[in-house]
């Protein structure tokens, strides 16, 4: 009994950790979509990007990891200002079906250019004050410093943006943007400039989750496509444009994912002929995911219809 505890503990803390982390990947997409009704089908690899700028900062300038964080979020914003001003703000003036392929080949784009400049092979982290350090809380209970820094950091990750959004003038105008675009306009909020603040605010939060991931996650040019799914249901379940939604359905993804573990753990100690859930651990999201947008479409907190 004591080890089916133990076991369910691990996987609880575990997803409330790996929860904080979706939360921070989704918040970028719900803020882009929350402004402009836009869904960035690329998310996943502004997500690889950041990856790769905290893994390159890391390696080429032989420094710690958590150096890599500042510099991530400079390329999230930069990447996010070039993909508005280059694409988007063409794409918003179409049909939103121009809109949806618009971001989809933007996807291929990163992707593959990702492909052609690092390769295929994974790559990882292999140094730094975090890496494969652990420490005990009790019996059989580990935790690894780089997924609990990553679920800290998110958190604090979240707290910025939303004081930034809330308790300053920019953020004001972002939010006036996103409640009514021509109203804003009539009151004097240039919302053409809003837009890119919304991308470089969704690029920048992306990319710094990507460079705490990168701490204890592999990264190759297709590793956007699994968090790319993870945002889609956060969102989905927290509601397109909410960002308390994103911090909440993020904890509840989680959880989700380690419902696997969970269930392989009382098979063991029940003794029961079953078969293992674990290499079906994502299959709940995506179930997820078309449930949610079957019965509650708005999601737990969505205002945007």
């Amino acid at each position: 009994m004591e080890d089916l505890f133990i076991q369910i503990s691990k996987a609880v803390v575990a997803g409330l950790m790996m929860g904080l982390v979706f939360g921070l990947v989704a918040l970028g997409l719900t803020i882009i979509f929350g402004v402009m009704d836009i869904v960035n089908f690329a998310h996943g690899e502004f997500l690889m990007i950041g990856m790769y700028a905290g893994l390159l900062t890391a390696t080429l300038l032989r420094v710690d990891p958590l150096v890599g964080l500042p510099v991530a979020a400079v390329v999230g914003i930069l990447l996010g200002l070039v993909c508005y001003y280059s694409l988007v703000r063409f794409l918003l003036r179409g049909p939103i079906v121009a809109q949806l392929f618009g971001t989809f080949g933007l996807m291929l784009f990163l992707r593959n250019v990702a492909l052609m400049v690092m390769g295929a092979e994974p790559q990882s982290l292999h140094h730094g004050i975090l890496v494969g350090k652990s420490f005990v809380v009790g019996p059989g209970m580990v935790i690894e410093l780089t997924k609990l820094a990553a679920g800290v950091l998110s958190l604090a990750a979240f707290a910025g943006t939303w004081w930034l959004l809330n308790r300053t003038k920019i953020g004001k105008g972002l939010t006036a943007t996103a409640l009514d675009g021509q109203a804003a306009r009539y009151m004097g909020i240039p919302t053409e400039r809003m837009n890119a603040f919304a991308w470089a605010l969704g690029g920048a939060t992306v990319s710094v989750a990507g460079a705490l991931l990168v701490n204890f996650w592999p990264v190759d040019p297709n590793v956007g496509l699994l968090f790319t799914m993870i945002a889609f249901t956060t969102v989905a379940l927290g509601g397109f444009g909410s960002i308390p939604g994103a911090a909440l359905a993020g904890l509840i993804v989680g959880m989700m994912i380690n419902i696997a573990p969970m269930w392989d753990a009382c098979a063991v100690y029940l003794e029961m002929e079953v078969g293992w859930l674990h290499q079906f651990k994502y299959s709940f999201v995506y179930l997820a995911f078309f449930l949610i947008m079957v019965f509650r479409p708005r999601g737990l907190f969505g205002w945007k219809h």
